[in-house]
């Protein structure tokens, strides 16, 4: 049996008070007052409520050694960009890994694999394949359905993959940025329950009437915090808090428990903050973690103050985790890399373009936004090719398929500000082929082939040097240091900025520029895609 005294954070009757917390066996036996208790907060861990732990580009052991230290004692996870890649074996892969971290991670059947057709994925995940997943005791929902217009159009197989979710009795997570009228009804009404793409409020606000659970993102590329933070004291318990995509740079330094502070700080009422960062995720998703209630589960943390929010510790299971402002948790080490790299190193000719015109449709990037711009430009020839111009900022952009040899595609962004580099990457949503952007060819090519080479990665080629910082796990993730790959993460970034960029997120921007289920122009390894009519469009004016 073990006590534990300190000032009990009482969520759910909105009060504090002097207490102990009795422990046995892993479960809460008794919460009584006491007296004399040191000033110490107890209160149930903080949950991210939709993660894809691949985006940390660390596998899920190691994703726990950063994100304990800031409380998260559990996270929902959807692992979409690994079934891309490896299909139910890397689902598989994510759920064996997790169970080797104390951190309850909760993962979903991805419902969208590949996200559309209009590129190429290493697997797809079919009404059986989802059929088999849902029905396993650890897969605890059915994830972002971003598939909304398969929905609205009553797809067969969308309409399938649902129709599994109600058989199994679990929720349904939503992707549906700016749905709204009758098309939002009918999408709602198809059993989706939540939705982290909100913008604004009154987006928001109409989901919610509906009776969507709405999830504030704070993620490395999508921060939608400060527009939507009012909704936790107006709608409580219709609120969850999550990170989406958050990369390692980013979860050194913190993770929900930003969030936290910063709705505090800015007067939202500290029980309706907890509320939505601990509660809302463990009645949503019926996930077995403790709310600091008689016969709960004990998990929960301790911290000296609710303005800085240091965790001091963490018990989960009764255990302890965290003690003395010190985690007590190293990953173990990983006894296999899965991958899937099918392609041979490619040749200058195949990025060449001969131009057909003088103008193209040029992808404008947005800093930390999923959304993109079009512009009809001018564009450099050189002996009848379009290259780069980056004296205008129009580089090319270049798309590898990894999975087969094909033909790469090529066209053309704005945004990055690149002087004499190039950049690449194989974290490329959803499919994760290989996405490249850079000033002149030869570097291009250079970078595509390091990752070629090393099976996955994100690169930095200049004009004398280049690094790369590995991830062999599918080539989404690494089974290094946490923090040693943050910091080369955030070398590889001050390289780019040195370099002429003003992007503050320029590998995370580069990745989302393939994603095709996000407006306005994308590129993806089957040609230019514009998003608002969904159909490929051609390059040249």
């Amino acid at each position: 049996m073990t006590e534990i005294k300190g000032i009990i954070v009482d969520i759910f009757n909105q009060k504090f008070f002097e207490g102990k917390i009795t422990i046995e066996n892993g479960k809460i036996t008794d919460i009584s007052e006491a007296t004399g208790v040191p000033k110490q907060y107890i209160l149930p861990g903080f949950i991210d409520a939709h993660v894809h732990i691949e985006s940390s580009m660390l596998i899920p052991a190691r994703f726990s050694e950063l994100s304990m230290k800031h409380g998260t004692i559990a996270a929902v996870c959807d692992p979409h960009e690994i079934a891309n890649v490896l299909g139910i074996d890397g689902v598989e892969f994510m759920i064996e890994n997790a169970k080797h971290t104390p951190q309850k991670l909760f993962f979903g059947a991805p419902s969208c694999v590949p996200a559309t057709n209009f590129e190429t994925s290493g697997a797809a995940l079919g009404i059986e394949q989802t059929d088999y997943l849902l029905k396993k005791d650890d897969i605890y929902f059915l994830a972002e359905m971003m598939n909304f217009p398969g929905v609205i159009f009553e797809d067969k197989e969308v309409i399938g993959k649902l129709e599994l979710a109600k058989k199994y009795g679990k929720p349904v997570d939503g992707h549906a940025p700016m749905l709204s009228g009758e098309d939002l009804k009918k999408y709602v009404s198809s059993g989706i329950s939540t939705d982290h793409e909100c913008t604004n409020i009154e987006e928001a606000e109409e989901k919610i009437a509906l009776g969507m659970k709405i999830l504030i993102r704070n993620g490395s590329a999508a921060k939608d915090f400060d527009a939507l933070y009012p909704l936790i004291d107006k709608y409580p318990e219709k609120v969850m808090f999550c990170t989406d995509d958050c990369h390692p740079d980013d979860l050194i330094d913190g993770h929900i428990n930003i969030m936290i502070k910063e709705a505090i700080n800015r007067g939202s009422n500290i029980f309706n903050v907890l509320r939505v960062a601990c509660v809302n995720p463990v009645l949503h998703y019926d996930i077995p973690v403790g709310l600091l209630r008689k016969g709960d589960n004990a998990d929960f943390i301790i911290v000296d103050d609710f303005r800085n929010f240091e965790l001091k510790e963490m018990y989960i299971n009764g255990i302890p985790f965290v003690e003395n402002y010190t985690l007590r948790y190293n990953a173990p080490l990983l006894g296999q890399r899965p991958n899937n790299f099918n392609i041979e190193k490619i040749k200058t000719q195949d990025i060449e373009l001969p131009a057909k015109s003088t103008k193209v449709k040029v992808i404008t990037a947005r800093d930390r936004s999923l959304l993109t711009g079009l512009e009809v430009c001018n564009i450099k020839i050189n002996n009848g090719l379009a290259v780069s111009d980056p004296d205008n900022d129009i580089l090319k952009i270049v798309v590898v398929n990894r999975y087969r040899q094909a033909k790469p595609v090529v066209g053309f962004i704005k945004g990055f500000g690149l002087k004499n580099s190039a950049i690449a990457t194989s974290v490329a949503h959803d499919s994760h082929n290989i996405i490249a952007v850079g000033t002149d060819d030869k570097k291009i090519l250079k970078a595509i082939n390091m990752l070629i080479d090393g099976r996955g990665g994100m690169c930095f080629v200049g004009d004398n040097e280049a690094e790369i910082l590995e991830l062999p796990v599918a080539g989404l993730m690494t089974d290094a240091n946490p923090v040693e790959t943050g910091e080369k993460y955030k070398i590889l970034t001050q390289k780019v900025i040195e370099n002429g960029s003003s992007l503050k997120a320029p590998f995370m921007t580069l990745s989302f520029m393939a994603l095709l289920v996000i407006p306005e122009l994308k590129i993806g390894d089957k040609g230019l895609f514009d998003v608002t009519k969904f159909q490929f469009t051609d390059l040249f004016v």
